[in-house]
């Protein structure tokens, strides 16, 4: 039976550069199906008690969980928005985290970041990192790719030699 990665950008940029990481990432998996996400298509009112309370869980919500749960193994590049998540990400994980709190489902995932800075995302991969595991995440590796424009190509992916070995490495060494 082949195995499913479902992967995105938690992102709303229609250009996101996290997206293009997450697509390069599961693109290096052998004999997998890959389903690639975009967070625009769960766009949802900003999370509150009283929403929920009003109106129940929002169905988009309830999408995102469904395609969570049919992966064999979920792969993340966050965008860093001052240091932490993006609006568009927090807010989905709001609302799916009302579904079940172990939102992730005791899959397997890789968590990735990267931004056109020096840092490349390593504050909210580190929050991820930590996190993730209390909401039901089975991190099995974190990769951060800096200076995007500078070492990630459209056509050849992540074009910087010892990032991308980085990256090889914890593909091969990841078992789902």
């Amino acid at each position: 039976m082949t195995k499913k990665i479902i992967a995105f950008g938690a992102s709303s940029s229609k250009q996101s550069i996290n997206k293009q990481l997450a697509t390069f990432a599961a693109n290096q998996f052998q004999n997998v199906t890959i389903e690639i996400l975009d967070l625009n298509d769960y766009e949802m009112p900003i999370f509150s008690v009283d929403k929920e309370k009003e109106n129940g869980i929002h169905p988009l919500a309830q999408d995102f969980y469904a395609n969570l749960g049919s992966a064999d193994l979920i792969i993340i590049s966050f965008a860093e928005h001052n240091g932490n998540y993006s609006t568009a990400f927090k807010n989905i994980l709001d609302w799916t985290s009302r579904i079940n709190a172990k939102t992730f489902q005791e899959k397997p995932m890789l968590l990735l970041a990267t931004s056109p800075g020096a840092r490349g995302g390593s504050s909210v991969l580190e929050i991820a990192s930590k996190r993730f595991p209390f909401q039901g995440g089975i991190v099995k590796g974190s990769f951060s790719l800096p200076s995007f424009y500078e070492n990630f190509d459209v056509v050849n992916g992540i074009i910087h030699p010892e990032y991308k070995n980085q990256l090889l490495e914890i593909v091969n060494s990841t078992e789902f």
